[in-house]
């Protein structure tokens, strides 16, 4: 009888210690995810995507952009197709995103009225983003921009131009 509950709590020991180590690598991914998912994120975002020369920019002149960016949703990281309104002005080289900032409609750029103009509700922006004419409730959204040689970079969106000055 005394061999048999030595044997009895040595196999339930066993056990335990099977489905501590099965607990312990299901449990695991949900840490990492709840404790480090956010670094991991924040470093993602700050990935820069070249969009091309900017020899080819005239001032004060907008002109949209095609390029290839990286997506990075969740554990997924994909390249998606995205755009971009480039102005290259006298003090910077600005980046705006493709959609206005009231219901998100794609706006375009008149030449003839030097003005963004956003179809669906008749927003317009200047040059440089800011609101000419409503609903729009604020200026127009921004990337990050930075110059390597004759390439731009485009980095992390702006919230806007007013909040990216502050």
């Amino acid at each position: 009888m005394f061999e048999q509950t030595n044997r009895r709590i040595f196999y339930q020991r066993i056990i335990q210690g099977i489905l501590g180590i099965v607990t312990l690598m299901v449990s695991l991914p949900a840490i990492v995810y709840l404790f480090f998912s956010g670094k991991i994120t924040q470093k993602s975002n700050k990935n820069w995507t070249d969009v091309g020369e900017i020899s080819t920019l005239k001032l004060n002149e907008p002109k949209e952009l095609v390029f290839q960016r990286l997506h990075v949703d969740g554990w997924k990281n994909s390249m998606v197709r995205a755009t971009a309104w480039i102005v290259k002005t006298e003090k910077e080289m600005i980046a705006f995103q493709p959609r206005c900032t009231h219901l998100g409609c794609g706006y375009h750029w008149s030449q003839k009225e030097k003005e963004f103009v956003c179809p669906c509700h008749a927003s317009s922006f200047s040059v440089t983003g800011e609101v000419l004419k409503g609903p729009a409730p604020r200026s127009l959204d921004r990337f990050e921009t930075r110059i390597e040689g004759k390439r731009l970079w485009l980095g992390e969106n702006i919230t806007s131009v007013r909040e990216s000055r502050s």
